[in-house]
């Protein structure tokens, strides 16, 4: 489908458009996309922001909560003011005055197996910017069912991690993170800079997969450790006897 840009989009991404790997029909499939970003907390606002600047011509954001006072050390997306709004208001607001070309869906809902196939539709990728992994679960298998890209992001105190999950290559996130066993979990501490480093790390890797490149952290677990300014990966290993991506294509109504 061809998507031309004008006049004023060139003059907004000249600085993207002089990049070889990107030039102006790269810039073009950035303005074709969808991407459905998942909770506008640290992680979901940063990311949001990146995409939409970046030139994403579709944004669905999702999120059920208000702006809490305490969100405002790392939700960069949302202001004093906002305190007490939908974080879906406040971030459509800040996104669209951000970038006009960007067309953003706002949703105000908890994210569930019953809403998540209509969300994921006709998108080309999910970022993840949800802080449980229940909800990963059901994203995780809405991308799947979809055929598209998961981009799962997680912080706590100094330190994160992020990795793709590609539907029919190399491991999951269920091989990662296997149901068995989860436990409610109290609320940890978070410094903002270790949230900018993550969504920072997932909205490259969401820029390269709209221009075609392939993920380079598919199968891996990239570990950042703020205070020791450390980063690693680690092989996810594909579990054979997995319940998502064993055998069976999972179900989303």
């Amino acid at each position: 489908m061809e998507c031309s840009l004008s006049n004023a989009e060139k003059d907004r991404y000249r600085r993207q458009l002089i990049l070889p790997e990107i030039g102006e029909k790269g810039q073009q499939r950035i303005k074709r996309a969808s991407v459905l970003i998942a909770g506008l907390g640290g992680l979901g606002s940063l990311a949001a922001a990146y995409l939409a600047a970046a030139g994403v011509g579709h944004l669905k954001i999702v999120d059920m909560d208000r702006v809490a006072e305490h969100n405002l050390n790392r939700k960069l997306l949302h202001a004093t003011a906002d305190v007490g709004t939908l974080k879906t208001d406040s971030a459509r607001a800040r996104l669209t005055a951000l970038n006009p070309w960007c067309h953003i869906d706002a949703i105000t809902a908890r994210i569930d197996d019953r809403n998540v196939g209509a969300m994921a539709s006709g998108c080309d990728l999910v970022l993840d910017g949800t802080d449980n992994i229940a909800t990963r679960r059901v994203l995780h298998r809405a991308a799947r069912y979809e055929g598209i890209p998961f981009i799962f992001g997680a912080v706590g105190g100094f330190d994160g991690m992020v990795a793709t999950f590609v539907p029919g290559r190399a491991a999951c996130l269920e091989c990662l993170f296997p149901a068995d066993g989860d436990r409610p979990r109290d609320e940890i501490g978070v410094i903002g800079p270790a949230v900018g480093v993550i969504a920072s790390l997932q909205s490259i890797e969401a820029v390269k997969i709209l221009l075609g490149y392939a993920p380079e952290l598919k199968g891996l677990l990239v570990h950042f450790h703020g205070l020791g300014m450390r980063i690693g990966k680690t092989v996810v290993e594909p579990n054979p006897g997995c319940r998502v991506c064993s055998g069976n294509r999972p179900t989303v109504r």
